[in-house]
């Protein structure tokens, strides 16, 4: 699976950081990574794509004083390795100053590294990868005769290592691996009819955790045949639900507006918001990165430094920031272990019941739009506003009545960060974002 042991990994990584030490370097780090591998797509049947990677890297920062200078290569020979440190030495001698560039700090960097369950091989050949796809999108034509088209059923198989190394001692790494499986099909009530596309798919660290194939096509059918008819509605301000997979989204918007880097450049609405109320009082938004086999889970961020579950959001009040190094600084504060992104967000409400399930949901949220697919990229962080493209279900009186295209919803992320006014039970994981879905007070809906 791979061609490098741990060790040789460790071996490369020190050697990488010995001759950062010999060329008169203040402070050096290292990744040395490798990765491998399949992704197949199959359309209508038969094999549209074979894709088998390999791939391994190493990236190397190296320090002279406050001058920082950075260089990779995917060479791993001894002559490769050197003119690579050498080339990140040259550029660290020839930048500019910056008082906020160097190492983490020592008391920060990981000490104990717990084993997190993070590496599960998926042993599966092509043709049975192959075999897997058609039975997902056969499972899809079968629900129905007005399935009539596919966008295709794809498996993705990945694994991978790494060691991470710095000058201030610290080293560590382990072995990973992220796996899915997706299907997208099209519906159409007559041939040459209009048509409606969906798609759904499972991922996770474990394969025995994906989704049953044939279950994963039917749904992704049933969601196509429910967009038949779709229609625009007349503009209007209503409630707004999302349905969980969107609610995640919301999380990442907030991982962007509490990034470090948008913060000390002042480009997010969330400036200055740390101990401030941004969420309705009863929203909690919790990090986690020591969930066992979640591929949002590490012991360490991407620079090396602890990482520690915390409570970001607690009754609706921001008390963290997504931090590395290097904007801590720029922001007289500390790291947050989030070199590297966010780690296992989860959305959650203090008011959510066990029996708030998505007709729970559609029946709170009464008469309004019902949101399952967002398109564009209309969010603006630097003052919150929201706008985007959708498609989704009319609801009246807590039942859907008809779906919905060719609509545009509109707020401002601050508005809807306050107004949550439930989240549902159906929680779902999506990438390293878990939320129930998330109803909103409201959202201007442009239609007709």
């Amino acid at each position: 699976m791979f061609d490098y042991s741990n060790e040789r990994l460790h071996e490369i990584a020190a050697d990488v950081l010995s001759s950062a030490r010999k060329l008169g370097a203040s402070d050096a780090a290292v990744e040395v990574s490798e990765s491998s591998g399949l992704a197949v797509n199959v359309r209508r049947g038969a094999v549209e794509t074979i894709e088998q990677t390999r791939d391994k890297g190493v990236s190397v920062t190296v320090y002279d004083g406050k001058r920082r200078g950075h260089s990779s290569t995917s060479d791993f020979s001894a002559n490769a390795l050197h003119a690579a440190v050498d080339a990140a030495y040259q550029i660290a001698r020839h930048t500019g100053e910056d008082d906020c560039a160097g190492l983490p700090d020592a008391d920060t960097l990981a000490q104990v590294i717990p084993e997190l369950d993070l590496f599960h091989p998926w042993d599966i050949s092509v043709q049975d990868a192959i075999a897997l796809a058609c039975a997902t999108e056969a499972a899809a034509f079968d629900t129905s005769p007005m399935i009539r088209n596919s966008e295709g059923a794809s498996v993705n198989v990945s694994h991978g290592q790494f060691v991470a190394a710095n000058s201030l001692g610290f080293i560590g790494g382990y072995p990973y691996s992220r796996h899915g499986i997706g299907c997208a099909p099209i519906a159409a009530r007559t041939r040459g009819g209009a048509m409606q596309r969906d798609d759904w798919y499972s991922s996770s660290a474990v394969p025995a955790r994906l989704a049953d194939p044939a279950k994963l096509g039917r749904y992704a059918a049933e969601r196509a045949l429910a967009r038949l008819g779709a229609r625009a509605i007349p503009t209007c301000r209503v409630p707004v639900l999302f349905e969980a997979p969107l609610a995640c989204g919301l999380l990442g918007h907030l991982a962007q507006a509490a990034n470090g880097s948008a913060l000390y450049r002042r480009a997010s609405f969330l400036v200055d918001s740390l101990g401030r109320d941004v969420f309705a009082p009863h929203v909690d938004v919790v990090e986690d990165p020591h969930i066992p086999a979640e591929s949002g889970s590490s012991p360490f961020d991407s620079e090396g430094v602890a990482t520690t579950r915390r409570q970001l959001v607690a009754a609706g009040r921001l008390n963290g920031y997504f931090l590395s190094t290097y904007s801590a600084r720029k922001l007289g504060m500390k790291t947050t272990g989030n070199a590297g992104g966010s780690h296992n967000l989860s959305l959650a409400s203090r008011r959510t019941r066990q029996l708030d399930d998505l007709p729970a949901m559609l029946e709170r949220l009464g008469t309004g739009f019902f949101v399952t697919d967002l398109m564009g990229q209309g969010v603006n962080y630097v003052t919150g506003d929201y706008s985007r493209g959708a498609s989704g279900f009319w609801v009246e009186r807590g039942e859907i009545a008809f779906p919905v295209e060719e609509v545009t919803i509109a707020s401002n992320l601050a508005a809807m960060f306050a107004g949550i006014v439930a989240v549902g039970s159906d929680v779902i994981r999506r990438g390293t974002k878990q939320s129930g879905s998330v109803l909103l007070d409201q959202m201007s809906v442009a239609g007709l």
